[in-house]
């Protein structure tokens, strides 16, 4: 089995790479600035990636396209989902009763997540860092890598 790089879209992109046995590998948070430059900077990114099978994208519109665009050309499958779909997996109702309980819900998942993975601590995790890793945990249940999530004090 390949790996698995689940996309919070925005300027500001947050990033989460899964390994084939679905836990997470590592995640980042990435400003570009410009639309421009992160169209030029996907290229690099799936490329740093041999073993890529999967794209998760999360989010629509303009960004998404070359993201897409991009998979396509490499052969890479994608998934498309809205924290909205992701969040009904993952997280409880009382968890998500507003955006910003939603997404302080969505970082301590995301730190619980980190942990169970082994993968390195954050100093601090911003949301679309954060928003990539449960996306990409998403990814990982829908391909059947992992059966059922981790615990994370939610579903």
């Amino acid at each position: 089995m390949g790996s698995l790089l689940a996309v919070d879209l925005g300027i500001r992109t947050g990033l989460a790479l899964y390994g084939g046995e679905g836990r997470l590998v590592w995640y980042r948070s990435q400003n570009y600035g410009s639309r421009d430059r992160l169209r030029r900077a996907i290229n690099g990114i799936l490329g740093d990636i041999p073993d890529l099978e999967v794209l998760v994208i999360e989010g629509g519109g303009a960004l998404a396209v070359p993201w897409e665009r991009e998979a396509e050309r490499r052969g890479i499958a994608v998934l498309r989902t809205s924290a909205e779909e992701w969040r009904l997996r993952l997280l409880l109702p009382r968890q998500q009763r507003s955006g910003a309980q939603a997404k302080h819900s969505a970082g301590s998942a995301a730190r619980r997540v980190i942990r169970w993975s082994g993968a390195p601590s954050p100093t601090s995790l911003r949301h679309d860092a954060a928003e990539a890793i449960l996306a990409g945990l998403w990814g990982v249940m829908r391909m059947g890598w992992l059966a059922e999530p981790p615990r994370l004090g939610g579903k």
